[in-house]
C-alpha cells in the first residue's frame, strides 16, 4: 500500500513538472518573457504593463530583472532651494497652467523669477515671471505663483522650467528646476 501511494505521488509530481515546463514554454515567446513585457524600455511602459510600482519618490517599476525609475526632473536635487506644489512631475497640463510652490528668497530678484514651458523639442510654448506671494527679502522659503497660457504642442511631453533670477548673468550662480509634464 505504501509503495502504491509513493508511486501515485511521484506520478503527480512528474506530471506537474512536465505540464509546468512544457506548458509554460509553449505559452511564452522564445525569450521566455511574458508577451506584455517584451518591449519595455521605461517606467511608463513598465507601469502600464501592470508590473508592481514602488511607493517611493521617485517611483520605480521592475520587470525582467530591470528596474525603471520615474523621471521627476531634478526636483530632488533642488528641493532645498525650490519646491513646486502644482503641477507635480509628469502631470497632464492644459492652458491656462497655474504654477504654485515656494522658493528661497535668494531664488528671486525684485520679487520674481523666470518660468517657461517648452515642448519635447525644446521649443518655448510660454514664459512669464513667477511672483512672490509675500516678502521675498529673506533666505527662508517664500510662496510663489505664476500662470502660463499656451497652445498644446504636437509633442506629448514637455518640460516646465523655473529659473533662479540671476541678474549678474554669472553661469556659476544660474540654477533651474526642470519638471517633466505631459500634454492632453
Amino acid at each position: 500500500m505504501d509503495k502504491l501511494l509513493i508511486a501515485i505521488i511521484a506520478l503527480f509530481i512528474i506530471a506537474g513538472g512536465v505540464y509546468f515546463f512544457v506548458g509554460y514554454k509553449a505559452e511564452t515567446p522564445e525569450n521566455n518573457q511574458p508577451p506584455a513585457t517584451q518591449n519595455i524600455t521605461n517606467f511608463e511602459e513598465c507601469a502600464a504593463a501592470g508590473n508592481p510600482v514602488t511607493e517611493s519618490y521617485p517611483r520605480s517599476c521592475s520587470t525582467n530583472g530591470k528596474t525603471y525609475t520615474e523621471n521627476i526632473g531634478n526636483a530632488n536635487e533642488l528641493n532645498g532651494l525650490i519646491t513646486v506644489d502644482t503641477p507635480r512631475p509628469n502631470a497632464v497640463v492644459v492652458s491656462p497652467l497655474t504654477i504654485t510652490g515656494q522658493a528661497r528668497g535668494t531664488w528671486y530678484f525684485e520679487a520674481q523669477f523666470p518660468v517657461k514651458l517648452v515642448d519635447a523639442n525644446g521649443q518655448t510654448l510660454a514664459q512669464t515671471p513667477a511672483m512672490a506671494q509675500s516678502d521675498w527679502m529673506t533666505e527662508n522659503f517664500v510662496p510663489f505663483a505664476a500662470t502660463l497660457e499656451f497652445t498644446a504642442p504636437a509633442t506629448p511631453t514637455g518640460t516646465l522650467i523655473l529659473q533662479n533670477d540671476n541678474p549678474s548673468g554669472n553661469p556659476e550662480t544660474a540654477k533651474q528646476l526642470e519638471i517633466p509634464v505631459r500634454f492632453r
